[in-house]
């Protein structure tokens, strides 16, 4: 098998249940400054004569029970401003940029000489081969992988078989043979992680740029611990 993929939330006690009900209501939606206002007038009416309520405390109150309704639509429109804004940033793709995510995909960059995949085995393999591909289709790299069924990480500094550093830049790929007992392929699938260095939007659409590699916002599985 080579797994290999395409990048790309009384009255006493009246009042005792008035003030419990609306305590209720308020943790809910669609309670409005008039439910306040009743409040206060139930507290009016049963208040003591002896002991009545300051004046001034209840003009401070009709003025904050007024404004209820204005400040409730204030933060409701600001809520969905934030959550159309943050919906834009990430179908956009604007707000990957300087993130290590976790695409699908095998293809992506060598930079500050490290390239990091995974590779995922969909049952335990008596074999596997690891193989590190240039733009060219050409083997820069082979070693020997794990065979036990799983997600597996991998990373590459860039260093071919026989020795040589590469530098920095260009596309490599990922390519996992794995066999069983018999000499049967193995399915499997990879993804590469990355941090997202830039955003494409020359066609329509957006594509994730890790070093040389491009991604589609769509790919992205993950947002990773930086």
């Amino acid at each position: 098998m080579s797994i290999s993929s395409v990048n790309y939330y009384t009255s006493t006690s009246s009042t005792s249940t008035s003030t419990s009900s609306t305590s209720s209501s308020s943790s809910t939606l669609g309670i409005t400054s008039s439910d306040f206002l009743q409040l206060m007038v139930e507290q009016l009416q049963n208040q003591s004569p002896l002991d009545p309520a300051d004046t001034d405390s209840y003009l401070d109150k009709l003025v904050a029970y007024a404004s209820y309704d204005t400040q409730t639509a204030i933060s409701d429109n600001l809520e969905s401003i934030t959550s159309t804004l943050s919906s834009t940033l990430s179908s956009s793709g604007l707000g990957y940029i300087g993130q290590t995510v976790e695409v699908t995909g095998s293809t992506t960059s060598l930079e500050d000489s490290s390239a990091e995949w995974t590779y995922t085995l969909d049952s335990n393999a008596a074999s596997t081969t690891i193989n590190i591909l240039d733009e060219n289709g050409d083997v820069v790299w082979t070693g020997s992988g794990e065979t036990d069924a799983g997600t597996h990480s991998f990373s590459w500094d860039g260093t071919t078989t026989d020795g040589t550093q590469l530098e920095d830049g260009g596309t490599y790929t990922l390519s996992i043979e794995a066999t069983d007992s018999d000499g049967d392929s193995i399915d499997g699938s990879t993804t590469v992680i990355g941090k997202v260095t830039g955003l494409d939007v020359s066609d329509d659409d957006s594509l994730l740029k890790i070093g040389d590699a491009s991604f589609s916002v769509e790919n992205v599985l993950q947002i990773l611990a930086s």
